[in-house]
């Protein structure tokens, strides 16, 4: 049974940085798109960064443009999301997803993934 488990989430001072990890198992994901999602309390649920199957290609959210960086290794089955210069509007559950075809680019649509993590909080105090 294919499944994705996040991992590295925690509590920050605003400014300070975190690796999310995520770690597949059950299938390889090494020819997936893989994305980074999140959802704020009381919001829905946003893109923040995706990956296209070859590590090639990455699409970030405006909003985490120039502090997160998101990248992966084929040969671990893992994906990881660097956030750098993190700030209190960046708390939230972070999921990690491979997209529901093989060979995909990446893509900011939710719709676009068929396997979802379990999601890892992280807060940011200010």
């Amino acid at each position: 049974q294919a499944q994705l488990v996040e991992s590295g989430g925690g509590l920050v001072q605003a400014g300070g940085s975190l690796r999310l990890s995520c770690a597949a198992s059950g299938r390889t994901f090494s020819s997936y798109g893989m994305g980074w999602f999140r959802r704020a309390p009381g919001k829905e649920r946003e893109f923040v960064a995706a990956i296209n199957w070859t590590g090639g290609s990455t699409y970030y959210a405006d909003s985490v443009k120039g502090r997160f960086t998101i990248s992966r290794d084929n040969a671990k089955n893992m994906v990881y999301l660097q956030m750098n210069s993190l700030k209190p509007e960046d708390t939230a559950v972070y999921y990690c997803a491979a997209q529901a075809r093989p060979y995909s680019r990446g893509s900011p649509d939710p719709y676009d993934y068929g396997y979802w993590g379990q999601g890892t909080q992280v807060t940011v105090s200010s």
